[in-house]
């Protein structure tokens, strides 16, 4: 079995072989008329044409005089047939002495079908388009190192038909949440990603620095705050899809890079919110997927029914065995939540222990589509209190087969109440916890000038498409994922 770099010097020689014949292995056009899905869809109105057709080699067949070959252009596989007795003069020697797997070539002939009914293309000539040097993996089993499949994503896509597809899906489900919110009458705006202070969630950033003018940015966590901003300016809907950045942890829901949409809708609150996602998740799923029931980890789930609404503190009560969580002391809710296997650090708030055991005991149960709603106001510094009850927040939560999709609220528009839960976020701070929303003079000045009452909306659409597809891990809907560097130990 030749080595990988002998394979290449192979490749290499038959490049030269090329050169040395005056052909370009990498000419800069191609003559190519036709899309091979558009050969197979109109087969038979082609069959008198000559044709030029362009793809990569994915099989090569030799038998004697006959060279069969499958191509791929993006659009479909198709036949090849390349004969030496009815091809152009050296035609076939030169293309049995060059082509390997994973060359692109251009070819120009016309259709026939085979005896067993083959569509296929008899090839008058070729000429290379673009000559590997490496070979593609192995046909039948494709990228096996999971990791590897992640850091070469293009040979993934190249070997696995079912991962080309799950990004098609993903690209179709952008497509139609965007067609949704413009449909909605909702503008899509641009807001910055680099940001002299990390506000609009509570996550940890990723820092960098601005040569010219020797300051520090910090990678956007989170564009609601500019968004709301664009309220105050007038607009009543907007919404904004892009890449978000969280210095946080690793694991099969979370990627240091991923994408959300962020919007804020002038006049609305969390209950025409809620109305508004479920129409939009019924809608969009149905369109992308042609049905209303999507199958995800082993559960059929159907979001044409109605979605469960649940408060918090119920399923608190329901799952995590906490009788009285609205007034349950913290060392009682801490021994229960050691009690249960979690690690309560001693600065840790009853919110943050609550949000732990959510996470442990509830989260996974929640398969069919429900809204959780009535937070405590800890849980977020920018949702509205709930007026029959100041401790809880007008705030809800999408999950769906175990997954956090859609995070949402009725956005605080008080200004003195923003400057107060600033304030409680920067003692926070002081006192150790990583997790805050820093306080935003710029912003709170904005407020200031009056915002109207608003809901404002947070989609994963990373989570979203691994639901619609059936991933576990969030790295098989994202095409280039983060990972460590290959030789670090």
């Amino acid at each position: 079995m030749p080595s990988l770099e002998e394979i290449r010097q192979g490749r290499l020689a038959k490049q030269n072989l090329l050169k040395e014949k005056g052909i370009n292995p990498y000419p800069i056009s191609t003559s190519r008329n036709h899309e091979n899905a558009e050969v197979i869809a109109k087969f038979d109105s082609l069959l008198e044409k000559e044709l030029v057709l362009a793809g990569r080699v994915m099989t090569l067949r030799p038998q004697g005089g006959l060279i069969f070959f499958n191509f791929f252009d993006g659009t479909a596989t198709f036949q090849a047939l390349l004969k030496k007795d009815e091809s152009d003069e050296g035609a076939f020697e030169l293309f049995e002495s060059v082509v390997d797997i994973g060359d692109f070539v251009e070819l120009s002939g016309s259709l026939f079908e085979t005896k067993r009914k083959e569509k296929t293309l008899k090839v008058k000539s070729w000429r290379m388009l673009s000559k590997s040097l490496l070979p593609l993996p192995e046909k039948w089993h494709g990228l096996q190192d999971i990791e590897e499949r992640f850091r070469k994503r293009y040979l993934d896509l190249l070997s696995n038909s079912e991962v080309r597809e799950r990004f098609i899906i993903r690209g179709k489900l952008v497509s139609e949440i965007r067609a949704f919110y413009d449909a909605s009458g909702y503008l899509e705006v641009e807001t910055p990603v680099l940001q002299t202070l990390a506000g609009g969630a509570t996550a940890e950033p990723f820092v960098t620095h601005h040569n010219a003018l020797d300051v520090d940015f910090n990678l956007t966590i989170a564009q609601e705050l500019y968004l709301k901003k664009l309220l105050i300016g007038g607009f009543n809907k907007v919404y904004e899809i892009g890449r978000k950045f969280r210095n946080e942890g690793i694991d099969s829901t979370h990627n240091p890079e991923f994408t959300m949409l962020e919007s804020n809708e002038a006049y609305a609150d969390a209950k025409s919110q809620r109305e508004f996602i479920e129409l939009l998740f019924k809608t969009v799923i149905s369109n992308v997927l042609g049905k209303s029931k999507v199958t995800f980890d082993g559960n059929e789930i159907d979001l044409s029914k109605p979605f469960e609404v649940f408060s918090f503190y119920e399923l608190l009560r329901k799952f995590a065995g906490i009788a009285h969580p609205q007034s349950i002391e913290r060392n009682e809710l801490k021994k229960h939540a050691e009690k249960m296997g979690l690690k309560i650090a001693p600065k840790d708030s009853p919110e943050k222990i609550m949000d732990a055991l959510y996470k442990k005991m509830v989260r996974s149960k929640l398969i069919s589509p429900t809204f959780i709603v009535d937070y405590p106001l800890a849980f977020n510094p920018f949702s509205k209190r709930k007026e029959d009850d100041p401790s809880l927040i007008d705030r809800f939560q999408l999950i769906i087969g175990g997954l956090e999709m859609v995070n949402a609220f009725s956005e605080l528009n008080n200004p003195i109440d923003q400057k107060e839960r600033y304030e409680e976020e920067d003692r926070k701070k002081k006192e150790g916890e990583g997790d805050i929303s820093p306080s935003d003079l710029d912003y709170l000045e904005a407020m200031e000038y009056g915002m109207p009452p608003n809901g404002g909306i947070g989609i994963g659409i990373d989570r979203v498409a691994m639901f619609i597809t059936d991933c576990k891990n969030i790295k098989e809907v994202i095409l280039f994922p983060t990972l460590r560097a290959k030789n670090d130990k």
